[in-house]
């Protein structure tokens, strides 16, 4: 691989872990420079959720504080999780090409929209009242996010913190913790998934890996001191961009 690709799989993975502390969609940086290096958009979804396993140990790893106390919950909902997680995988590998490539730009903007209501759904969430829904239903609804995540994934982590708020009640750190943690075993187990049974371009991982790396450590910082809703605007309308661009590009 050349010096230059090496840097733009640098670059991106910077700039998706960056996106993914921000707003919670770094695929929607990697996953399009991946199509843009000639992978197929399969063989990009799969060498990219295997790349992405670096950045969710880094988010379980910085969660540990919040986690205190909720072993067991943690424990339930991992079961739902990474059975959603290996069904979404198998989804992928199973579907046509065709049959993704045509799903992707709905995902896409689907996700780019979560982003653009992402603080009224989790505010709804946070201030939801009356009794908890943290039974099955919370259980299915773990493992429907899950396949999701194996699936795509982008905006996931939006879709499962808003849904653990307003099952659980907890705080949003409480929350956010055990969403770093299920979904991360979900992404996981899908990686493992694509590991065994897909196609991943494993040159392209450890650059991609490292990026990632180096942009979620960055995120917070950044998110510290930039205005975050002029960003998660600015990601949210390029994901729409690209979403758009995509659709046309198979007519």
């Amino acid at each position: 691989m050349s010096i230059g690709r090496v840097l733009v799989l640098l670059l991106a993975g910077v700039g998706g872990g960056l996106s993914g502390s921000i707003a919670g969609l770094a695929s929607l940086v990697t996953y399009p420079v991946l199509l843009a290096l000639g992978l197929p958009p399969v063989v990009a979804n799969v060498t990219n959720t295997v790349a992405l396993v670096g950045s969710s140990a880094g988010s379980v790893l910085g969660s540990r504080p919040d986690l205190v106390g909720q072993g067991g919950r943690v424990r339930r909902l991992a079961v739902a999780g990474v059975a959603g997680g290996v069904s979404g995988g198998a989804l992928l590998l199973v579907t046509s090409p065709g049959a993704f490539e045509a799903t992707v730009p709905w995902l896409i903007a689907a996700a780019s929209v979560m982003i653009l209501v992402r603080r009224r759904v989790l505010t709804v969430g946070a201030e939801a009242s009356g009794p908890h829904h943290a039974g099955p239903a919370l259980f299915v609804g773990v493992a429907v996010v899950g396949v999701y995540g194996g699936y795509f994934g982008a905006g996931a982590g939006v879709m499962l913190l808003a849904l653990l708020l307003f099952a659980t009640r907890e705080p949003v750190p409480r929350c956010n913790a055990v969403k770093n943690v299920v979904l991360g075993l979900a992404n996981g187990v899908a990686a493992v998934v694509f590991v065994v049974f897909g196609d991943v371009r494993w040159s392209i991982v450890p650059p991609l890996a490292v990026g990632l790396f180096v942009g979620g450590r960055l995120g917070p910082a950044v998110v510290r001191r930039a205005p975050p809703t002029p960003l998660r605007v600015g990601i949210a309308l390029a994901g729409l961009g690209l979403a758009a661009k995509l659709a046309l590009a198979q007519r």
